[in-house]
């Protein structure tokens, strides 16, 4: 992560010291690198430069409405899953015209919200959703754009939890039923078919579970030729992995250079929707060390952020490297087996598990790597714990991009009965 790097012992976010933005925000922060973000969301898009394209950004990984500006202004679309990631997509300037809509429980008032604005179209995930389109669509006097998402029962071969396209997934239609579903979609006088979606997993360390779902896909598309159904996009969804400790996941070039063969002759626009591989390795959480602590079998560091902050290593068993912010303790301390917890009263509170790492003193500053992506977009407020702010920096500059919260915060919108009063 060469934005992200020591200079004269320090531990910098391009070319300001995180001692200082400690010291401008307070710990725990989020904070990311704009050179990273650019350069991750231009290199996706420049790997698929030779073929009719929209790089729909996945909002879920990271959805401050800084962080869509700047991708809405290097030509991003968005990939969304609920009303409100659709209201942030809007609010930041990103085009309705490159937005799709996904996920498995859109209400009748997000398919509303969606038609109202006009997107591009929707990822529909089940027959009922199909109906429920339509029925919403004829309420406004509209045709509803959709895609079909289609499930290929394909192993991508990463966590169970971010695994969508095997047959158990709650994701998707299966493949077995989808000819007869895209049937009963030309039947709807609501319903305008134009694309065909497909997304496997996240975390991808491997593209052949990409192009053996794309071949599923590729062959229902000629399918779909034979009853009359064109399809104008195919949204081959997103997934690629990132480095957290020591993988070394597929390029976006390696992707575009598998996955070409397959597509030459197919006259439609690709959708891809990525969201970790642009984002995931351009966050760092700061954090700081409270106390020290030795149990006979275990070893605590405790530090100022936790799982209500960062939840991936408690709910996925997440690896995140972490590194000192003053180089010079890394080199001249012993390192020791310790635990990284955090506050909150729950034993599953922990960054890191058995890491081996220098044994921090009370006030240092830990970096605390690659969390970009489903760092502050899972965060809550749990043991009314404020959420923490976030950091944009450029060169030299940093940019609060989202304040922290304050205790009026926690209690904003919750309301005393008067029987109570």
């Amino acid at each position: 992560m060469p934005d992200f790097r020591y200079l004269d012992g320090e531990f910098h976010c391009e070319s300001v010291p995180f001692r200082k933005i400690a010291e401008a925000v307070g710990t725990p922060c989020y904070v990311y690198s704009h050179a990273r973000l650019i350069r991750q969301f231009r290199g996706f898009d420049a790997a698929f430069k030779d073929v009719p394209h929209i790089t729909a950004y996945a909002i879920k990984a990271n959805s401050n409405i800084a962080v869509l500006r700047l991708l809405a202004q290097e030509g991003a679309g968005a990939d969304i899953v609920s009303g409100g990631e659709l209201y942030r997509a809007l609010q930041a300037g990103l085009m309705p015209q490159r937005i799709v809509f996904a996920g498995v429980g859109k209400t009748d008032e997000e398919i509303r919200y969606a038609l109202q604005s006009d997107i591009l179209m929707f990822n529909v995930e089940s027959p009922a959703e199909l109906l429920a389109i339509d029925r919403v669509a004829g309420e406004l006097t509209t045709r509803a754009r959709v895609a079909l998402r289609i499930n290929p029962d394909i192993d991508p071969q990463t966590h169970p939890y971010i695994s969508t396209g095997l047959k158990k997934s709650k994701f998707g239609i299966s493949a077995e039923r989808a000819v007869d579903e895209f049937k009963l979609a030309t039947t709807l006088k609501n319903i305008e078919i134009v694309g065909v979606h497909k997304h496997i997993g996240s975390q991808l360390m491997h593209v052949s579970p990409y192009v053996e779902s794309l071949k599923k896909i590729l062959d229902l598309v000629e399918q779909l030729k034979g009853i009359g159904v064109e399809i104008r996009y195919l949204n081959v969804g997103g997934g690629l992995g990132i480095t957290y400790q020591d993988e070394i996941p597929p390029q976006p070039e390696d992707l575009a250079q598998a996955i070409s063969p397959l597509l030459k002759d197919l006259k439609c626009v690709l959708i891809f929707e990525p969201g970790r591989s642009i984002v995931g390795n351009a966050g760092v959480l700061l954090t700081k060390v409270l106390y020290q602590k030795a149990n006979p079998d275990k070893t605590f560091l405790i530090v100022d952020a936790a799982m209500n902050d960062l939840i991936r290593p408690s709910l996925y068993g997440a690896y995140h490297e972490i590194k000192p912010v003053q180089e010079a303790r890394e080199k001249a301390k012993r390192k020791v087996l310790v635990d990284v917890v955090g506050p909150v009263c729950e034993s599953g509170d922990f960054l890191a598990k058995d890491r081996m790492m220098p044994l921090g003193d009370p006030g240092d500053l830990l970096a605390v790597m690659s969390a970009g992506a489903y760092g502050f977009s899972m965060a809550s407020n749990y043991n009314s714990r404020l959420r923490i702010p976030e950091v944009l920096v450029r060169d030299r500059e940093i940019h609060v991009i989202r304040a922290r919260e304050e205790y009026p915060d926690l209690i904003r919108g919750e309301t005393i009965p008067a029987f109570l009063k």
